[in-house]
């Protein structure tokens, strides 16, 4: 009896998992992502405090979309803005707001350069109008708005430009960048992957000017590699890439004034033979630029403070280490211009 009541357990089992294990995975299941992780993309917190926004992608009609969600709650409270609602742009894989959160900066058919730059096609969506405008007619880099929401500044072909987004005028604000010579507001590889950043210019508090770093990378030795693609043949890339002990790029920080329409070079109070510049950061006063220049040992690190409208500098503070300092994204400007400073 004892087994008996054994053997009917294990057959009362086997017929409530066995359906299961007899379903079958469909091609369909494979593509269309049924096994995928469920995550948050580029998700944003709101001015408000309560609510956050991320981007959702519907892969059975490829369109995407920007959604608000209410922190308390996780329930989703409206639609900012859809893809299929925007006719020509299929799906967008990346947004960014305006500080005011009024207008959406939304980025399509996005390539890579090298391990964090990219180049896409930029679009400005208003969100009470809803109307939709591009940025420009070619592929552009790391396009910001201005604090006020009114242009855009961005990179291409390794010049600075600001657009106006009511009248749609154009200022190209550098004009000496050159491939593989002279880059301006975009970092070389060594700062994109030693220092993780790629845009290398900053609006201030206002609007009314842009700082930005320009690296001359003539006497770095290049670099070839063959990419493999679709063709027949690979093509060749060639980059100016240094290896340790090899010269790297030469930097230089400039201010440019959008009312002047001029450039201004900043010359610290200090003289540096072999350095980087890992940070420029715009301080709470539209006159006071932060900047921090290190070292090529990378074991002394200064933090200056660049006053624009007299062109003085000013060290706020010197770290120096045995071995050598972890740049960071931690300096946070309060509301009196007073800051954190996180150190080893």
């Amino acid at each position: 009896m004892h087994h008996f009541r054994i053997l009917a357990a294990m057959l009362f089992f086997v017929s409530l998992f066995s359906p299961a294990q007899q379903k079958q995975i469909t091609l369909e299941n494979i593509w269309n992502g049924t096994f995928r992780t469920e995550r948050m993309d580029v998700l944003h917190s709101m001015n408000n405090g309560k609510q956050y926004s991320v981007l959702n992608f519907e892969r059975n009609s490829r369109t995407s979309s920007v959604d608000v969600y209410d922190y308390e709650t996780l329930s989703k409270n409206k639609t900012l803005v859809n893809s299929k609602d925007l006719g020509d742009m299929q799906y967008f894989l990346d947004y960014d707001f305006s500080d005011d959160e009024s207008k959406l900066l939304l980025a399509s058919d996005i390539e890579s350069i090298y391990r964090r730059s990219t180049l896409g096609t930029y679009y400005v969506y208003d969100i009470n109008s809803g109307e939709l405008s591009k940025v420009a007619d070619y592929k552009i880099q790391e396009p910001t708005f201005s604090p006020d929401g009114s242009k855009i500044a961005y990179g291409y072909e390794n010049n600075l430009y600001v657009k106006d987004l009511a009248s749609g005028s154009l200022v190209q604000i550098t004009s000496d960048g050159k491939k593989n010579e002279i880059i301006n507001g975009i970092t070389d590889w060594v700062y994109e992957e030693e220092f993780s950043f790629v845009r290398a210019f900053d609006w201030n508090a206002d609007g009314s000017k842009i700082a930005f770093i320009r690296f001359d990378e003539t006497e770095v030795p290049e670099f070839s590699m063959d990419v493999y693609g679709q063709q027949l043949y690979p093509d060749q890339l060639v980059f100016k890439y240094p290896k340790a002990g090899e010269k790297n790029a030469e930097v230089s920080l400039f201010i440019y004034d959008l009312e002047s329409n001029s450039t201004s070079e900043v010359k610290v109070g200090k003289s540096y033979s072999d350095f980087y510049i890992p940070r420029l950061q715009w301080t709470n006063d539209a006159d006071i630029l932060s900047a921090q220049y290190m070292n090529r040992h990378q074991n002394e690190l200064d933090l200056w403070m660049i006053n624009a409208s007299n062109m003085s500098s000013d060290l706020a503070l010197a770290e120096t280490d045995e071995a050598y300092i972890d740049v960071t994204f931690n300096l946070t400007f309060l509301d009196d211009n007073s800051f954190i400073w996180t150190s080893e």
